[in-house]
């Protein structure tokens, strides 16, 4: 018989959540007793039909909108590819030069141009200024990134657009232009009001708030709606722009896990604040101490990105996940094809930087005890391999 393995020690949350109790209980219902397509005439459809719009609404509300402000959608990825379909030919798109392939691979289906970012990642308004040409119909910038956790002044972002704008007015430049974020990475450990962020869109990520995978959501004003173009065309649900038989249960689950995560922002912050500050502190202890990436400032609570320039970060995911610590080297897509961090090459990292680097993020279920073996357990690996290759 095989050994029982101990559980492992999470410390990459930013890649995945498990789901949260209460959305887990509420989802439960649809997929057995509650199982009717929304689109159905009888009544049973119908009460379902009215449930699934009441989570829209409960999820809307989470981020300051309507529920007619919401295309539901199978996830993240599928969001933002929608929200590039309003891009007219002929125009130009903007997007940082740390955005995570589910922003870059659709703006590279148009004419799109990089914004540079600092030493932390943080978007430098003056280069956005200076490449914000009369012919730019979209801007999009993730509202947190997803290997650094730099969360970007969007108000100041959306204030320089609505300063466009009124240029174009001006001189009778009828172009539209629209600000897209993805907020994936924000919505446990930021207050999200789409009004005071001054987005058009809004990209939401189930999978990374303790909700279902499968399923997220685009955000998007009147104005902004009117110009989408579906992805997914059929039985014309979701206003026509993302056909199918709506998901009932992981729209559920989804709407719930997005209330509870509001209801507990202040707490998780404050708990993620302390384990950050106590992981940090023990890797600084150690005799190879890491070079912390960012600045904790504009930084994600729960992320602690470091280097161990010199060392190879695969073979210390790889040691630590057999002593059961659990981390990843960036964005999990980026890291299973083998390619070179274009967030930590934008920030000004050197090779043999980016090749030490780890990316941790904590979530919910870590504790003290759990954050102390672990920093034991990275130190330990840390020595050794600084042992095998400098002697």
């Amino acid at each position: 018989m095989e050994a029982k393995r101990t559980p492992a020690i999470n410390l990459d949350f930013a890649a995945a959540t498990p789901v949260c109790q209460s959305a887990l209980s509420a989802m439960m219902p649809y997929f057995s007793e509650k199982y009717y397509n929304p689109s159905a005439p009888y009544w049973p459809a119908k009460e379902v039909r009215d449930e699934y719009e009441a989570a829209k609404a409960r999820l809307a509300q989470s981020i300051g909108a309507k529920a007619a402000d919401l295309v539901v959608c199978s996830g993240a990825t599928e969001a933002n590819n929608l929200a590039f379909t309003l891009v007219p030919e002929g125009t130009r798109v903007l997007i940082l030069s740390t955005e995570h392939d589910a922003v870059r691979a659709p703006a590279g289906q148009c004419d799109f141009e990089e914004i540079k970012v600092d030493k932390n990642g943080v978007i430098l308004l003056e280069d956005f200024r200076a490449k914000l040409s009369d012919r730019v119909s979209l801007v999009s910038i993730s509202l947190a990134n997803n290997e650094i956790g730099t969360i970007q002044p969007m108000a100041e972002i959306a204030e320089i657009i609505r300063e466009e704008r009124l240029k174009r007015a001006k001189i009778g430049n009828n172009l539209p232009i629209f600000l897209h974020s993805d907020a994936s990475q924000a919505l446990t450990l930021i207050d999200v009001s789409v009004a005071r962020l001054g987005v058009d869109m809004m990209t939401l990520n189930s999978a990374k708030i303790y909700g279902p995978k499968g399923v997220g959501a685009l955000f998007a004003t009147p104005e902004a709606m009117k110009k989408l173009k579906p992805v997914v065309r059929g039985g014309g649900q979701e206003n026509n722009l993302r056909s199918g038989t709506e998901n009932v249960p992981l729209l559920i689950g989804f709407a719930t896990a997005a209330v509870e995560a509001k209801e507990h922002l202040f707490s998780a912050r404050k708990k993620y604040a302390e384990l950050t500050t106590l992981l940090a502190q023990k890797l600084a202890e150690n005799r190879i101490a890491p070079q912390f990436l960012g600045n904790n400032k504009t930084r994600l609570v729960n992320f602690l990105p470091i280097s161990y320039p010199g060392l190879d970060a695969e073979r210390l995911i790889y040691k630590l996940e057999e002593n059961g610590v659990l981390i990843s080297t960036g964005a999990a897509c980026a890291a299973r094809k083998g390619e070179k961090s274009r967030t930590l090459t934008a920030i000004g990292l050197s090779d043999k930087e980016i090749a030490g680097s780890l990316r941790i993020s904590l979530g919910a279920t870590n504790t003290k005890e759990e954050i102390l073996r672990a920093a034991e357990l990275i130190n330990a690996a840390v020595n050794e391999e600084h042992e095998r290759i400098y002697g």
